[in-house]
């Protein structure tokens, strides 16, 4: 590896590698010789045209999490991942910081949204599931309900206004077809659930604002209570990637880097079903977070009132698109990676003007940010990392292994206080909520300085969390 400037690292072609790598990354950003291997292993793909990581880079499976795969004619199921379309959507409130109980907000959200794995909420029919993968948030209309809770909080006109405001207009070319009844299974009761991991929801305070023009456009301000909420495709987007997964294997495991690494050419009917598959599950994600934000807006409008609440944005990542860049169609895997749009780019949405928003949240207990796109986003192929990354693993954060066996000190309870010292925090396990911990993450700060270092993004508002809903 070799430092080019404060902000980014080049991996020169070496050994098998067809394509050199760069990485976005500062002095103060760890770098785990694993993940770096990892993107290694990526850019020795058949195929490959470029390879890059994001500051958030730590080792995940198959490639980097924090890592952007440009592909000629070929999808990587590993490199878009497990959680399909994980993602997340601020919406913003009109009230400020003295107004709202925050704790009290985010209690009474815990009551109408399952924290943690393995939860259940709406339960669809057969016909209204094919709908929301096929249609994802536009296919809302023409689906049941049920009549309860979810019904109820239900409004026609936020739903109309959101739409204009989520990546892709929360509706992709899903192929229901192509999932497995095992995917369907999974997925037939879990919409409108929060699930485990690093998925939250927060109430924000917006305690910065750095682009006063760009703020007053996405509609934030000083001092203002926002709803961050952070979730994904939950188990049914888990199966789908498992699923193809294995067919990759079979296919083209002989000419890959590794057996995690294995490729679909885009062209064949694998590669077809696979993308079809990944679009359905891409859709069940945008309508899980569509739910989620008519609970949470449920339950604000409950306590102060008829507000009005439009979204900030919503925004993906795990996900593979095919993008145009420097004139050559290319699939563009982003594995915990963030698309960074400038206004040229948004043409035919709100967002045409100043770029669209880029959401980036810190780890449980710290910043998150929002972002537009820089002078030099075209560089990173329009991507930016989607939060701060990993720096230690689940069991070194808890010092528990998966049965439970002593695996180390982990994080003490009393630095875990210090460090969530100020915010109220609801969640489902209390006794694996450490694996989130501030301190199993990188600086947030740091990851952001290095995105702004190298003209990749410019900050719009920075907000800190007052309330935390965990799994």
């Amino acid at each position: 590896m070799k430092r080019i400037d404060a902000n980014r690292v080049f991996v020169p072609r070496q050994g098998p590698m067809r394509v050199d790598a760069t990485i976005y990354a500062s002095e103060a950003i760890n770098l785990e010789e694993s993940a770096v291997a990892q993107l290694c292993d990526a850019a020795s793909l058949p195929g490959v045209e470029r390879v890059l990581a994001t500051p958030d880079i730590h080792h995940g499976y198959g490639v980097p999490i924090g890592s952007v795969v440009a592909m000629k004619d070929a999808v990587i199921p590993a490199a878009v991942g497990y959680d399909i379309n994980c993602g997340m959507r601020i919406i913003s409130t009109p009230l400020k910081r003295k107004e709202v109980d925050a704790e009290a907000l985010a209690i009474s959200i815990s009551r109408d949204i399952p924290l943690g794995e393995g939860k259940t909420n709406l339960r669809l029919s057969a016909k209204d599931l094919r709908v929301v993968l096929a249609k994802g948030v536009r296919g809302l209309g023409e689906v049941d309900l049920g009549g309860g809770r979810i019904e109820a909080a239900r409004r026609v006109e936020d739903e109309a206004d959101d739409i204009g405001r989520i990546e892709d207009f929360g509706s992709l070319a899903g192929e229901p077809d192509h999932l497995t009844p095992r995917a369907i299974e999974r997925g037939q009761n879990q919409l409108g659930t929060l699930g485990g991991g690093n998925h939250f929801i927060e109430i924000q305070v917006v305690e910065r604002v750095d682009r006063q023009d760009a703020a007053e456009f996405f509609g934030l301000f000083q001092d203002q209570i926002v709803i961050m909420i952070y979730s994904g495709s939950r188990g049914l987007g888990h199966q789908v990637a498992d699923d193809y997964m294995r067919v990759a294997a079979k296919k083209t495991g002989g000419q890959c880097p590794n057996r995690h690494l294995c490729f679909l050419p885009a062209d064949d009917a694998d590669g077809a079903a696979y993308v079809g598959a990944m679009r359905a599950a891409a859709n069940f994600a945008y309508v899980n977070r569509q739910i989620m934000a008519m609970l949470a807006r449920h339950n604000f409008r409950r306590m102060y009132g008829d507000a009005p609440m439009p979204l900030v944005y919503d925004v993906t990542h795990n996900m593979a698109k095919l993008e145009s860049h420097g004139g050559q169609w290319l699939w563009i895997h982003r594995k915990g990676a963030t698309r960074a749009f400038p206004g040229a780019l948004m043409q035919g949405t709100r967002f045409s003007r100043m770029g669209q928003p880029v959401l980036i949240p810190g780890s449980m207990g710290t910043a998150s940010y929002v972002l537009v796109a820089g002078e030099r986003a075209a560089e990173s192929l329009y991507s930016v990392n989607h939060g701060a990354g990993r720096v230690m693993s689940r069991t070194a954060a808890t010092g528990h292994g998966r049965h439970g066996q002593r695996r180390g000190a982990g994080i003490s309870e009393q630095r875990f206080r210090e460090t969530m010292k100020g915010i109220a925090l609801i969640c489902a396990d209390r006794s694996s909520v450490k694996e989130e911990a501030p301190d199993a993450y990188k600086d947030i700060d740091s990851v952001v300085d290095v995105v702004v270092g190298a003209g990749l993004g410019e900050v719009v508002a920075r907000m800190r969390p007052l309330a935390v809903l965990k799994g």
